[in-house]
């Protein structure tokens, strides 16, 4: 808020973006909304969850608030702390893919004509629901009648195998799909801004899409998955070491538990 020069009195909409809320209700939203010090009522304040690609589909919602005078101000924040349910004990090697973090964004109309979101996609692919998921914690197992099945599906669980069939088939048709719309071609992008799911699902997201290695902000090595914060946390090193600039056409891209692909064609 502060490098947006912005204060509670001007934002009138916040967003929660996590993968994983503080707790299962209320939602997140209006807890940050208290923390900052936001005086009751004077913002509306409420959750978007699409796992990873929470912070991508809040800011969607949050473009569309704008461009229909619903909001002047939109603060969106991710915070996920990953290590709270990782798989240890039976999945070391995708425990070991993962980070905390967080991000958060202010998004106001833009002054400069020409600069915003040029397109945006989500597509869903169901069929591979179960190949990411923590089960507990809603109310597919009740706490009360069945404590065991409770505790063993509250850590995370991942079918890679699954994962990696559903991107590959269906992925690179996604990004041709979300270019078309944006009317881009591979050589008009600038920089590509992606979920950082893990370093082998970024070498093949690279290899299945042709992008140029050179132009993919990458670190996943140094900070893991973070889950929702993770696309947003990418964003925020890309702009602090210099690699965005305006009149840079920037290119989003995430997968999501359920599954969803989803990508966003940003004209800064």
């Amino acid at each position: 808020m502060e490098k947006a020069g912005q204060t509670p009195k001007d934002i009138d909409l916040i967003l929660g973006a996590c993968g994983i809320p503080y707790q299962t209700l209320p939602a997140t939203a209006p807890l940050v909304m208290q923390r900052l010090g936001f005086a009751d009522g004077t913002a509306a304040a409420y959750d978007v969850n699409a796992t990873c690609l929470s912070f991508l589909s809040a800011v969607e919602l949050a473009a569309s608030k704008l461009a229909l005078g619903q909001a002047s101000s939109v603060l969106v924040f991710a915070a996920d702390i990953a290590s709270r349910a990782l798989p240890w004990e039976d999945q070391p090697e995708v425990a070991a893919l993962f980070g905390d973090g967080a991000a958060a964004a202010v998004l106001t109309t833009a002054d400069e004509t020409g600069s915003g979101i040029a397109a945006s996609l989500l597509r869903t692919y169901p069929s591979a629901y179960a190949a990411c998921e923590i089960g507990a914690g809603g109310t597919r197992f009740d706490f009360h009648k069945d404590l065991e099945a409770f505790a063993r599906h509250a850590v995370f669980h991942m079918d890679g195998k699954e994962l990696f069939r559903v991107t590959h088939k269906h992925f690179p048709q996604f990004v041709d799909e979300l270019l078309l719309k944006a009317g881009w071609d591979r050589r008009d992008i600038d920089l590509v801004v992606p979920h950082q799911a893990s370093p082998l699902a970024l070498e093949h997201m690279i290899r299945e899409t042709g992008m140029d290695r050179d132009k993919v902000v990458d670190i996943g090595n140094t900070h893991g998955n973070q889950i929702a914060a993770s696309l947003p946390t990418a964003l925020d090193i890309a702009w602090r070491q210099g690699r965005i600039e305006p009149g840079m056409r920037v290119l989003l891209l995430g997968t999501s538990a359920g599954v969803t692909f989803g990508g966003m064609a940003l004209e800064i």
